[in-house]
């Protein structure tokens, strides 16, 4: 998996590379844009339940901090590589200047499986891993948060543990806290949920509007996406999960859905219509099945590079939102983009989450918390501003709105830093 990593890292270093060029900066520039300013490679020992020590890998890679504090996830994964945190680090700094955000990029993560520890001792070695980053980060200088594997207790712990060691209280310091420790209101819906608001406010430019949507995935973000795009009015007729999917063509209704997967295990065999279920409504489907739908709108919210060479030449839908993080790769991203399909880039309709994350810092400095309603009006607000203005580049400019997307990231990166 360092090898995934790898590619992963020379394909966002490329992109920027690429982008940096066509703007005319110039190559010291460029080399300041791609190489993280920090990397914090540790290990560190944690008490077993057993009395055994065991010794962990950790990271925590700082990438630009031109337009604010770092700003990414920690995770806890097996393949948590430097690699791959330099390269989520990189893609975090487009992704919050694209939002608009005051913030740089950064991620970490530990080498782990979480599975394997009781809960003691995850939160032993999440208190430990506090104790390798507590002097490089701060609400001013990195605001870490969850991230694969991690949630709003383990952010619970590690708050808890930072402030024992400074001394006083700093809730803006983590984000996607438990609400009572301090998290916002709609954080946890918020990626879905921004998915739908870009989703929208594309639609509102194209003046389209009916539109059947096939949305792969369906953990937080791909249920979130299609329950909240369903309750807007567009037909969901087919969703799916790790096991496979459902094809129900009038139209499936995702909260009875995710109902019947929490009973079975799977989203498969959950035909869901209204409040019921039932074998009739619907027919199994693949998940590379689900990809080749004739529907109006693609939604790949779980893997990367599930759009490929293999398969690329079977899309059939017209526009694409790219819930996961790069889910198409880049021979399928250009063959599709010739053919006059929209794709709304990750960076773009992914930052929901990120988005609401910058609400909770701004709650947590002022110690004021807003409504539900007020968090998703605030959200609604920023995307739709980010959305216009890269919508108005890749109009006038006549490029794609990814190509837009990382040109406006870059410009104001770059403005920053001058």
């Amino acid at each position: 998996m360092e090898n995934q990593g790898k590619k992963m890292l020379e394909s966002a270093q490329s992109l920027i590379i690429k982008t940096g060029k066509k703007l005319g900066l110039d190559n010291q520039l460029i080399k300041r844009l791609i190489e993280p300013e920090m990397v914090h490679e540790f290990n560190f020992p944690v008490k077993m339940d057993n009395g055994e020590i065991k010794l962990f890998k950790g990271f925590r890679i700082q990438h630009n901090s031109a337009l604010g504090p770092y700003k990414g996830g920690i995770r806890f994964h097996p393949q948590v590589n430097r690699e791959e945190s330099q390269a989520l680090a990189t893609l975090m700094s487009i992704k919050c200047s694209v939002a608009g955000l005051p913030y740089g990029g950064g991620k970490g993560g530990v080498v782990l499986n979480p599975k394997e520890l009781s809960e003691d001792e995850l939160e032993r070695l999440s208190r430990k891993y506090v104790d390798q980053i507590a002097a490089f980060i701060g609400e001013n200088i990195d605001v870490p948060a969850p991230d694969v594997n991690t949630n709003p207790k383990i952010m619970a712990w590690m708050l808890d543990e930072y402030e024992k060691i400074i001394g006083r209280k700093s809730p803006a310091t983590f984000t996607g806290k438990p609400i009572e420790k301090g998290g916002s209101l709609g954080r946890t819906e918020a990626t879905g949920r921004g998915g739908v608001i870009i989703l929208n406010a594309l639609l509102s430019k194209l003046r389209k509007k009916s539109h059947s949507i096939a949305v792969q995935g369906f953990g937080n973000v791909g249920y979130y996406f299609a329950k909240i795009a369903a309750e807007s009015g567009f037909k969901v007729v087919a969703v799916s999960d790790s096991r496979g999917g459902v094809l129900v063509k009038d139209g499936l209704d995702p909260q009875t859905t995710l109902k019947c997967k929490n009973e079975k295990g799977s989203v498969a065999g959950c035909y869901c219509r209204g409040s019921v279920c039932d074998l009739s409504f619907g027919q199994p489907i693949s998940n590379e099945e689900l990809l080749e739908l004739p529907v109006d709108v693609l939604v790949p919210a779980a893997l990367e590079n599930v759009i490929n060479e293999k398969n690329m030449k079977k899309i059939k839908a017209k526009i694409i939102i790219e819930m996961a993080n790069g889910p198409l790769t880049e021979e399928a991203y250009e063959y599709l983009n010739e053919k006059g399909v929209i794709i709304v880039p990750d960076v773009l309709a992914n930052s929901g989450g990120v988005t609401v994350s910058y609400l909770e810092w701004v709650q947590g400095k002022q110690g004021y918390w807003w409504t539900e309603e007020e968090v998703n009006q605030r959200l609604k607000d920023s995307l739709e501003k980010a959305f216009a203005g890269i919508w108005q580049k890749s109009q006038s400019k006549k490029i794609s709105l990814k190509q837009a997307a990382f040109e406006t990231a870059i410009e104001r990166i770059v403005a920053a830093m001058r």
